[in-house]
């Protein structure tokens, strides 16, 4: 049985707030959205994060929704990849063609492939980076502020992959497939 999702046109305690909040800073109330509400602790952290990274952060929209996808892909989220294949390609300026390529770590930008590069290894191995990866990322030109903001979407992105698959999320968005 899925979690079950806090309706924005019944709730009126501080749920309704983080509604709004939610709806400005997204344009919508996303179904994810909707179950973080089941704790406004949650739902109000992962604002937080989300705006301060996107309005203070040094990474583009579409370098943040490259990271998405790739994360989202790893994986197997089929309802964040849904999220930020459109987010990408409605808002951020991605093509498709990039959008599907940023799903497999590739860029045709050499500093956006890099951020990729270091965003597939801080997944797939946890978070460990070896000296030589971390060079390799600053020879690129990465800053250690970039770095460190890498690392936090990619940790962002796997919270939100893990409660969009553990609460079994129903999908608003255009259905994107981890199998496509």
């Amino acid at each position: 049985m899925p979690l079950h999702p806090v309706e924005p046109e019944t709730t009126t305690d501080e749920a309704a707030a983080l509604f709004t909040a939610t709806h400005r800073a997204l344009g919508v109330v996303p179904n994810l959205a909707r179950v973080m509400a089941n704790s406004p602790a949650v739902l109000k952290g992962y604002l937080g994060v989300v705006t301060a990274l996107s309005a203070e952060g040094s990474l583009a929209a579409d370098v943040r929704e490259s990271i998405a996808l790739l994360v989202a892909q790893e994986n197997r989220s089929d309802y964040c990849l849904s999220v930020h294949a459109f987010r990408g390609t409605r808002t951020a300026g991605l093509s498709a063609a990039e959008a599907t390529r940023a799903r497999r770590g590739q860029a045709d930008d050499p500093w956006t492939a890099a951020v990729l590069d270091l965003a597939a290894v801080v997944v797939r191995d946890r978070g460990t980076l070896t000296d030589e990866q971390l060079a390799a990322a600053r020879r690129a030109g990465l800053s250690d502020g970039q770095i460190v903001e890498v690392v936090a979407h990619v940790a962002l992105h796997v919270f939100t992959n893990y409660l969009a698959t553990a609460a079994r999320v129903d999908v608003d968005w255009p259905l994107v497939r981890h199998t496509d």
